[in-house]
């Protein structure tokens, strides 16, 4: 069975790293089937459209560095909305830094706090994008570079921007995943390398 994974990577059928993979069929399956129901299945406009979709994860894997995920999200996202695409092409090198940032509760970890970049859309990105995919970006950068800082304040700013209970839900699903491909595939590749 392939997936989305193997072709990110260029894993062959009857490869070792096929083979290895093929060991764990259950973590392979289920990562293609939250990636179809996250990004491919029909999309709940009022929940998280498609562009929306696509979008978030196009910047989170940019924002991660994840340069082969990067390139896939990129092509699924001018693929809906070539304007949205070229809108975060913009915005990325202004959104684009190092981490963890972010500010522990007073305690023995406060030692590891560290002041970062927070960022907020630009205008120019709104008005391309709108208000709530604006704030989902906002929203992601946060938990990418900042997760340490994320609050009911920064939940209740998607709520505010017009994303609805599973709305929110869904973007917090999306950037988690889009994470966790990331781990996977750098370190398949490496895998891939070493054998």
């Amino acid at each position: 069975m392939s997936d989305l994974i193997d072709a990110l990577i260029g894993i062959e059928p009857g490869s070792p790293l096929d083979a290895l993979r093929a060991k764990r069929p259950v973590a392979r399956s289920d990562a293609q089937a939250t990636y179809d129901a996250l990004i491919t299945a029909p999309a709940d406009p009022v929940r998280a459209s498609a562009i929306e979709r696509a979008a978030i994860a196009y910047w989170v894997a940019a924002l991660s560095r994840a340069d082969t995920l990067t390139a896939h999200y990129r092509t699924l996202l001018a693929g809906l909305d070539a304007d949205v695409a070229s809108a975060l092409d913009t915005a990325l090198p202004e959104a684009i830094t190092t981490g963890p940032y972010g500010t522990y509760p007073p305690g023995p970890l406060s030692v590891e706090d560290q002041a970062g970049l927070h960022f907020t859309a630009s205008e120019a990105l709104h008005e391309a994008i709108g208000a709530r995919l604006a704030a989902a970006l906002e929203h992601a950068h946060l938990l990418t570079y900042r997760p340490r800082d994320a609050s009911p304040d920064a939940l209740q700013a998607l709520l505010d921007a017009g994303w609805t209970t599973d709305g929110v839900v869904t973007v917090s699903q999306l950037v988690a995943f889009t994470h966790f491909q990331h781990r996977v595939v750098a370190g398949l590749a490496a895998v891939q390398e070493a054998i």
